[in-house]
């Protein structure tokens, strides 16, 4: 299959979460035998943070306006068994009308912030990515959020059949270190600055940092305000490159996932952060949110705490965290690598492009 994809980026993980998750998948796409083409928007501030510029077996394309690659992107079209847009594509509404109208044999949305869009809607705010019709015309509509979400993407936007592609880890690029050296700090966390989860940050990182002057902490991220009152014993890092990010990993004990409060509320949403630390044989610890165990277990693959006390308690337990670590380590390879997401990916095409009577039976 040729899948034409307008999104987001694939070539800057600063910032977004969208970068990494298309690199493991397009590159196990392609290994399935599939092509690929992903048009990207040239924006500044991707530009000067750029860590990936070509990605074997996918053409990356980059363009300075939407109306200059419409050309180009009809061409592209054409030939297309998929063509996909995604949420947060600066370019969506014109993209969508540009798939929506071409031949392409699947017309499909992936909505990578399903959380981010419907609470958008809810609040009666434009939806950048979506035009007036909504989803109405995709012929699949793909959500990184299950649960209710794809209810809700049926029934407030018009998609007729919506399915879960969930986050992922690609563990040629997210692995153990290597040696058994002592790890540099106690708790590590990776995650853009966001005001949303920045009271859970605080309590589950800060104050653990506060009353464990001894212990050591690092935050890395982007767009943190220059007047943030870190801990003294709390070092930050203002980007971690995907290539880097094994390293922050198995650099702590633990790693904190602090979940966005729209995808919290939501549920069924979890970070492709939770998925990396576990293919890092790195301990979690995690807020708590609806669906969490559908994909690692509390208590024994992941750790949930509410308080900054359990981060400390936590922290004390280093037979625990080690045990957590691999089993953490032996659910993600055995469920959620990108490979696997590929090939459900994959399967949900296949239905789709066989018609309805193929997706009954199955």
């Amino acid at each position: 299959m040729k899948l034409v994809i307008f999104g987001l980026t694939v070539s800057s993980s600063w910032g977004n979460g969208h970068a990494t998750l298309w690199r493991g998948l397009l590159s196990a796409w392609t290994r399935r035998g599939h092509d690929a083409v992903f048009f990207e928007r040239d924006v500044p501030y991707y530009a000067c943070h750029r860590d990936l510029t070509a990605l074997a077996g996918c053409d990356l394309v980059f363009y300075p306006d939407f109306e200059q690659a419409r050309r180009a992107a009809a061409d592209q079209l054409r030939d297309a068994q998929v063509a996909m847009v995604t949420s947060y594509c600066p370019d969506g509404i014109a993209a969508a009308e540009l798939v929506l109208e071409s031949q392409a044999e699947l017309k499909v949305f992936y909505d990578l912030d399903t959380p981010v869009t419907l609470a958008d809607l809810a609040a009666g705010r434009p939806v950048p990515y979506l035009g007036p019709r909504g989803l109405a015309g995709f012929d699949l509509v793909l959500s990184y959020t299950g649960g209710k979400a794809l209810d809700e993407l049926c029934a407030r936007l018009g998609a007729t059949k919506a399915a879960p592609l969930y986050g992922h880890v690609d563990p040629a690029r997210h692995y153990p270190a290597a040696g058994g050296n002592e790890p540099a700090a106690d708790l590590t966390y990776l995650g853009t600055y966001a005001p949303d989860r920045q009271p859970h940050v605080e309590e589950l990182l800060f104050r653990p940092a506060r009353l464990s002057p001894e212990r050591q902490f690092v935050v890395g991220g982007a767009m943190y305000p220059d007047t943030m009152d870190w801990p003294l014993n709390v070092r930050h890092l203002p980007h971690v490159a995907p290539a880097d990010h094994p390293a922050f990993f198995c650099s702590g004990l633990a790693t904190l996932n602090v979940t966005r409060a729209a995808m919290a509320t939501m549920g069924f949403c979890p970070s492709g952060r939770l998925f990396e630390a576990a293919a890092c044989r790195t301990a979690t610890i995690t807020d708590a949110w609806e669906g969490l165990d559908r994909f690692f277990e509390p208590g024994r693959e992941i750790l949930v705490c509410e308080t900054a006390a359990q981060v400390v308690d936590a922290l004390k337990d280093r037979d625990l965290l080690q045990r957590v670590a691999r089993a953490a380590y032996e659910r993600a390879l055995a469920e959620h690598t990108s490979e696997h997401r590929c090939a459900e990916m994959e399967g949900l095409f296949e239905r789709a492009l066989a018609g309805p009577a193929t997706e009954e039976v199955a």
